[in-house]
């Protein structure tokens, strides 16, 4: 199958990518159960499906593995105005965590919802969506998991002209525009930790038999739904969705 890339468009989700302490160990787990192939720029990794990027994968801060932040992968969304968004953020009881420009790739900052969501918002045009429809082996979604949805709905509306629409079992789709791009699930914290957070999702042709593999390579079993598994890599920590396409 070939890749089906999304077009990339304002305030939408376009990438992913993965803070671990051991970069070598990750790169070894993810290449065993996508078949991914990961390329070095600057201590920075970009993995490829084939010969199409798919996610990326660094080596977590030293400040941050003294605050003991875990392994984690990190939804980036796309901006026009990044200085308007991350000053929008803030009068919304948003965190900034940080706020860089990068030469030849464009201007990056790491927020922080109301609820302490974490997600990196982009402005530039060297970062391309790699996001896929149904193409095995990709990102295919990314989506929202919090304890109150009342408490941040507004800072989204706010922020990136996002709408929620109801549905449910207390799930909001969420629509930039007309298209639907990711959605919200309110999950109580008893049930899904006290973090809040955006959770990736890559999609399988043989969802038990990745499972599976996942497991024999040193990662857990979450959770179980209808057609795909909450999984958490070999670092026990960062975790992801498989899903059935």
């Amino acid at each position: 199958m070939g890749t089906e890339i999304i077009t990339m468009a304002t305030n939408q989700i376009i990438f992913s990518d993965l803070s671990t302490y051991s970069p070598s160990k990750s790169i070894r787990f993810y290449e065993t159960i996508f078949g991914w192939k990961f390329y070095s720029d600057n201590n920075y990794y970009l993995a490829y499906n084939g010969d199409t990027p798919v996610v990326g994968l660094y080596e977590t801060p030293e400040k941050f593995k003294q605050m003991r932040m875990p392994h984690f992968w990190m939804t980036y969304i796309q901006v026009n105005n990044l200085q308007q968004t991350v000053e929008n953020a803030r009068q919304l009881g948003g965190i900034i965590e940080m706020e860089q420009i990068l030469p030849n790739f464009g201007k990056v900052a790491l927020i922080r919802d109301p609820l302490g969501a974490g997600f990196t918002v982009y402005e530039g045009e060297h970062l391309q969506s790699t996001r896929t429809s149904n193409t095995e082996n990709t990102l295919i979604w990314n989506e929202l998991h919090v304890s109150d949805a009342s408490k941040v709905i507004p800072f989204y509306e706010g922020i990136f002209d996002w709408k929620f629409e109801p549905e449910q079992n207390r799930i909001y789709k969420i629509y930039s525009g007309e298209t639907h791009i990711s959605d919200l699930l309110e999950i109580d914290n008893d049930i899904k930790g006290t973090y809040e957070y955006w959770v990736s999702v890559f999609g399988v042709k043989e969802l038990t038999t990745c499972k599976d593999n996942i497991i024999a390579n040193g990662g857990h079993l979450i959770s179980s739904e209808t057609n795909r598994y909450l999984m958490t890599d070999n670092s026990e920590e960062a975790f992801f969705y498989i899903q059935s396409i």
